[in-house]
């Protein structure tokens, strides 16, 4: 009889909260910014080189978004969603 009501107390209940949920996305958002940021950029002829791979948005703005990125990602990880304030 026990085994049943615990089972059935932990089936609605889910890992993170809606919080962590919040968190990951914006996280998710951060790192795909990061990505699109630092595609292109390269030459169509490959005799010609293009200087704008070497941008201030490709070589550190785009990098410290995906850290940043992934920083939220922990700590949505890490964040107790039952801990009130």
């Amino acid at each position: 009889m026990g085994e049943k009501k615990r089972k059935e107390k932990a089936k609605g209940q889910f890992i993170f909260g809606k919080k962590n949920y919040k968190f990951m996305f914006i996280g998710l958002a951060f790192i795909a910014l990061g990505f699109i940021l630092m595609s292109g950029g390269g030459s169509d002829d490959p005799n010609v080189f293009n200087p704008e791979i070497f941008s201030f948005r490709r070589i550190r703005l785009a990098p410290t978004l995906v850290l940043i990125g992934f920083g939220i990602q922990i700590y949505a990880i890490l964040l107790n969603p039952d801990k009130d304030s």
